[in-house]
């Protein structure tokens, strides 16, 4: 069985952390880290494993315990400086260190606009060590008409990278023309 953490670091966007949740298939292990700002989040009938967010003794903060991914989203700039500077003072960090230790894919979603030139450093550098970068950025070539379909696409886009299968939006599909010539090999 696959397994990923969710969290929340920050009020705003927190809707779409809800989406999240109840997108991911059943199949899937959430663990998910319950921070000030998360009690909106849970819902009594999601089927996930709930951890404090002082609780860094809890299993997702050892890398033995084998977690395939994790996602931030929202993505405070705080918790995202704290990631890009190695401190681990919560389990949010914590968890995220060992995502960086291990060499697992964790994809945080900066919710600030617009960025300063040091949050733009520390995502460089995260970057650079291969974590994901993954602001909520509308993509308008599926032609989403709503807001719910515009969350759909950036969720959609977020479990791609992290290899969740989904059908949340229009992928671009290429009908090229397909050139008949006498004697044309390809």
């Amino acid at each position: 069985m696959k397994k990923i953490v969710v969290a929340t670091s920050g009020a705003s966007g927190v809707g779409l952390v809800q989406k999240v949740l109840r997108y991911i298939p059943k199949e899937i292990e959430v663990h998910f880290i319950k921070t000030p700002h998360s009690d909106i989040v849970i819902q009594k009938e999601q089927n996930i494993i709930l951890h404090e967010n002082d609780d860094i003794s809890a299993s997702i903060a050892s890398g033995s315990f084998r977690v395939d991914g994790m996602m931030i989203i929202p993505c405070s700039m705080n918790t995202l400086a704290k990631i890009s500077c190695g401190i681990a003072d919560n389990l949010v960090t914590r968890a995220a260190s060992v995502m960086i230790k291990e060499q697992k894919k964790l994809l945080l979603a900066p919710r600030e606009l617009p960025f300063s030139a040091i949050a733009l450093e520390n995502m460089l550098k995260l970057s650079r060590l291969g974590i994901i970068i993954a602001p909520p950025v509308m993509g308008y070539y599926s032609e989403q008409k709503t807001l719910d379909e515009m969350e759909d696409f950036i969720i959609g886009k977020w479990f791609d990278l992290l290899g969740i299968e989904n059908k949340l939006y229009k992928r671009w599909e290429w009908f090229g023309i397909i050139l008949k010539t006498k004697g044309a090999k390809c």
